[in-house]
């Protein structure tokens, strides 16, 4: 058995968690925080009005439409109570949702000022005494997608003024994970807007707005069946592999976002390569494995893998790390499958390159450069920036699939397409022992 390096071991394996791991089904999570609330009232209107009460009338009824039209929805309180920042916060990520939506009122010392607008954070706007968290400044292309879109319905739906998007540090909309939002649905300090937020017909309109909004940004129907790739810069390519059936969801989600572990990857794999196909004998029947003497301590028969696992090892694409064991539900790293994948399209994954792109963060010393700069070089694997790959990062859901995505249609180029039997499960890629060109 042919030892690796302990930090390629097991690669190549495969995405998106899908397949024939075990999953919980699941609607699309949305939490909708109700601001202000207890000792805190927020603003107070012209009239009286107190802007927590309108919060949560604005909130009850959003959540109440998402949730006939199939949504999870969880509400940050459904009291008048005070609650935190950072309470509400962790709390939406205790929830692990797909999206977070605050309901305010706003607020001016101009009583002219009128109109409905939609924070969320920019990255591109920073502000120095208030730092996001790294997801959410990730994050900033679908958080202004989904603002876009909640602010577009919510004016159609009600006629209040349109100011637009403003990028902000607000507390809630720069500290979570998931694309967030602070809806200002009206001013309490404009007469107009509010006597318009203390009729309940209005605040209907608003959390109908919303919520066409949010159904716009994240369809419970959508190419492919995910629930969650609307917006995504990866959606193009993982609704391709679901079509050509290599990545299912979990419960009609696809979680995008989320690292793949070494099973998901290695099951991937097996679909683009065919691992029992490559270990027929000339007979057709299964050829014994040449890796003898070998028990692995974190795979049991009874994993979901197994099989697939005992396939690649046999092929000589996997090995143990020094310890005895495979790690199968650990993620796997971008440095790990850009090794291993060479090593399954190139067979001995040798050779110079040509460094017209470095990374900063790839010297030509590491132990996976030539493997990262060849796949580069044929354009399968891109970098997080320009300038840095990240070789130590989990792979996410969403990088595989454009990743694959690449591979297939420089196959196709090269007319060595996986080809897919009429299950929509795929045939084997020819081994033509050559790299594909790039």
């Amino acid at each position: 058995m042919r030892r690796m390096n302990t930090g390629l071991i097991k690669l190549l394996l495969a995405a998106g968690f899908l397949l024939a791991a075990p999953v919980q089904a699941s609607a699309a999570k949305i939490v909708v925080d109700a601001g202000h609330g207890g000792s805190d009232p927020g603003a107070v209107g012209v009239n009286g009005l107190y802007e927590k009460n309108v919060n949560i009338s604005v909130a009850r009824k959003l959540r109440d439409l998402l949730t006939e039209q199939g949504y999870d929805v969880t509400l940050t309180r459904d009291s008048d109570d005070y609650i935190s920042l950072s309470d509400r916060v962790a709390m939406t990520n205790k929830e692990k949702p797909d999206l977070f939506v605050s309901v305010h009122a706003n607020s001016h010392t101009n009583a002219n000022a009128s109109g409905s607008l939609v924070l969320y954070y920019d990255k591109d706007f920073p502000q120095a005494s208030y730092p996001s968290s790294e997801e959410m400044a990730a994050l900033t292309p679908q958080s202004k997608r989904l603002a876009s879109l909640v602010q577009q319905y919510m004016v159609a739906k009600t006629g209040f003024a349109d100011n637009g998007l403003v990028p902000s540090a607000a507390y809630v909309i720069r500290m979570g994970q998931v694309p967030s939002i602070l809806v200002e649905t009206a001013f309490l300090s404009n007469a107009s807007d509010a006597a318009r937020l203390a009729d309940d017909s209005v605040r209907q309109k608003l959390a109908d707005g919303i919520a066409k909004g949010v159904a716009a940004y994240l369809p419970l129907t959508l190419p492919g069946g995910f629930s969650d790739i609307a917006g995504h810069w990866a959606r193009d390519a993982i609704v391709r592999l679901k079509e050509k059936g290599l990545v299912e969801g979990d419960g009609g989600a696809y979680r995008p976002d989320k690292p793949m572990t070494r099973a998901e990857w290695l099951t991937i794999a097996d679909r683009l390569f065919s691992f029992g196909d490559k270990l027929k004998t000339p007979s057709g029947t299964t050829g014994q494995t040449t890796v003898t003497g070998q028990v692995y301590q974190d795979l049991p028969k009874s994993h979901w893998a197994y099989g697939t696992f005992q396939n690649a090892i046999r092929l000589g694409y996997i090995s143990g790390y020094e310890d005895g064991s495979l790690r199968p539900d650990q993620p796997v790293t971008r440095s790990e499958v850009a090794v291993l994948l060479e090593r399954m399209t190139d067979g001995s994954a040798q050779g110079s390159w040509t460094k017209t792109a470095d990374f900063a963060d790839v010297p030509a010393t590491y132990w996976a450069a030539g493997s990262i700069y060849r796949l580069k070089q044929k354009g399968i694997m891109n970098g997080v920036t320009d300038k840095t790959f990240a070789p130590a990062k989990n792979m996410t859901r969403a990088e595989m699939a454009a990743m694959v995505d690449r591979l297939l249609a420089q196959n196709d180029k090269a007319g060595r397409a996986v080809q897919t039997d009429g299950s929509g499960k795929p045939a084997a890629v020819p081994n033509t022992g050559k790299p594909a060109n790039r």
